[in-house]
């Protein structure tokens, strides 16, 4: 799956956190906007990513990735790229249809067995005369 770079929009902020005058200074994380529905992904991608129960997907579709890790901008941009990538990659290959299948002949017999035992158990329970 390829994403184009002109379909995001990436945005230099200051990064949160402990850091000293790096932190004051330098706009050094990545905020990462991509919209689902305005993007050249094939339909049933999009329709897929959408119904993610993911917290940066926004009811708008718009896919909000936040990165800070590392001290640069370029390290942090490509962080961000990649968990946008991933993201789409977990979504790209259609989830396989659940075949039904019918219990075996011996596993029924075990369960008939099984509850003729419980049956003679809960049958001698009854008063004794």
């Amino acid at each position: 799956m390829h994403i184009n770079e002109s379909e995001v929009e990436v945005t230099a902020v200051r990064a949160q956190g402990a850091g000293g005058q790096n932190v004051n200074k330098v706009s050094s994380a990545i905020h990462l906007r991509f919209d689902v529905m305005a993007s050249s992904l094939p339909d049933d991608v999009k329709e897929r990513l959408l119904c993610l129960p993911d917290h940066r997907i926004t009811n708008e579709g718009v896919v909000v990735i936040k990165a800070q890790e590392h001290r640069s901008q370029d390290m942090n941009r490509i962080e961000a790229f990649a968990r946008l990538l991933d993201l789409v990659q977990s979504v790209a290959k259609p989830p396989k249809k659940r075949k039904p299948t019918k219990p075996t002949y011996a596993s029924k017999l075990r369960r008939l067995d099984s509850k003729k035992k419980t049956s003679a158990i809960k049958s001698n329970r009854g008063r004794v005369l």
